[in-house]
């Protein structure tokens, strides 16, 4: 299963405007993506495209998060999705 990490450029974290921003996208990918924490099982990783289970993982500016998604379009999603959490979405 293909995985990205990538670190929170936020200043909030995911949290509010970006966590909403970043479940928009990722609830746009042709896959279904989760996202833990660096270190957590995977069977610990949550829906990406839930706000709520954004806002669950708590994720502050610097964490370190994981990306998981499997099937067709699997690896453009991923780095689409890790782009934007390593932009600032609080600056824009």
């Amino acid at each position: 299963m293909p995985e990205r990490t990538a670190t929170i450029a936020s200043r909030s974290g995911l949290h509010a405007r970006p966590a909403a921003l970043f479940a928009e996208a990722a609830g746009e990918q042709p896959v279904e993506v989760t996202i833990a924490m660096q270190g957590a099982p995977a069977d610990d990783a949550l829906d990406a495209a839930s706000i709520l289970s954004l806002m669950t993982l708590g994720a502050a500016k610097g964490d370190v998060v994981v990306l998981r998604a499997e099937g067709e379009g699997a690896d453009a999603a991923l780095d689409a999705l890790v782009k934007l959490l390593e932009t600032d979405l609080d600056a824009e």
